[in-house]
């Protein structure tokens, strides 16, 4: 079957590789890829980016009030580097210094069946590709929404790795690659005992990683911003927009919590430096599911406000 992924046709039956139908060579496509300064989504060099990037010009992102800005990659690569730091055994946080774009950090989980890098970001230094080759290179990338694909393209060719994304995002792919295999269904076994999750929430295909060894084996769920963590660590949040702060349906949030339910983890990560429960998190997840729709359904300070007198009694559309 053929789809139109924001203007570039490629070929993605489900459960095999997506062709991309473009005039470059892949290498070229990297070289030149046009990079969006507020998400970080890549875009084939192959020609012009468009008027605006599609990730962002949706209720899920935003286009900056200054308008649209591009930056090639070659420029990024100059000006930015990648940050690369233990979190746990066999863990590893890797990010872009100084900030960029929407500022998330991927995490690359080291099994003895091979190496995976959950999510991603949008810049891949040499140096940090040699660091990243002496811990044991990238066997895949898994991402959990396409707020996060970004630079997958360039780590899935350095490393000569798959990227599994879930089929109900592949529309949102702004840089088709041959390494990409889309996945359908609630759960891709890989290897090493890890297990990507369908939990849905912020977008349809949106994915969470188990894995069973991390936290020193009482096991960690590796959430991105389908399940975000926030300041107060008691509780996590679901949203379909973070910077827009647009709610879920409580039928949305509860069913990312049915999702997760039967796993077990003790420690959950986000996808930013520093975001992460470090216990207890099955039961912080669980916990905050019902405060959400408590959150919906009534003010949780228990207060009822009266209408007001010179109101209207309807709401203007």
């Amino acid at each position: 079957m053929t789809q139109l992924a924001f203007g570039i046709a490629y070929r993605i039956p489900l459960g095999a590789t997506a062709t991309p139908v473009l005039p470059l060579s892949m290498e070229q496509q990297l070289a030149d890829a046009h990079v969006c300064v507020a998400c970080g989504a890549h875009f084939p060099g192959a020609a012009p980016p468009p008027a605006l990037c599609p990730i962002c010009d949706e209720p899920r992102q935003y286009v900056p009030e200054g308008g649209q800005s591009w930056i090639d990659y070659a420029e990024l690569a100059a000006t930015h580097t990648n940050r690369i730091a233990e979190l746990e055994p066999d863990l590893w946080g890797v990010g872009v210094e100084p900030h960029f774009a929407i500022g998330q950090r991927a995490l690359l989980i080291r099994t003895t069946a091979g190496n995976l890098l959950w999510d991603c970001v949008p810049l891949l230094t040499q140096s940090a590709a040699q660091q990243i080759s002496e811990l044991g290179g990238v066997r895949a990338v898994a991402v959990s929404h396409p707020h996060f694909y970004t630079g997958m393209a360039r780590f899935a060719a350095e490393f000569g790795a798959t990227v599994h994304l879930h089929s109900a995002d592949a529309s949102h792919v702004t840089d088709p690659q041959p390494s990409i295999e889309f996945w359908d269904g609630e759960r891709l076994a890989l290897f090493g005992g890890l297990t990507l999750v369908r939990a849905g929430g912020h977008f349809a295909g949106g994915t969470v990683l188990h894995w069973p060894a991390g936290a020193d084996g009482r096991g960690a769920l590796l959430t991105s911003d389908i399940i975000t963590v926030i300041p107060d660590r008691r509780h996590v949040s679901f949203l379909y927009s973070y910077p827009n702060q647009i709610p879920l349906p409580v039928c949305e949030v509860e069913r990312v919590g049915v999702a997760v339910a039967p796993l077990s983890f003790d420690r959950l990560y986000g996808g930013w430096w520093g975001r992460a429960i470090e216990s207890g998190a099955g039961e912080v997840v669980a916990r905050s599911v019902k405060r959400y729709r408590r959150a919906i359904e009534g003010r949780l300070d228990g207060a009822h406000l009266p209408w007001p007198d010179e109101g209207s009694s309807e709401i203007p559309e």
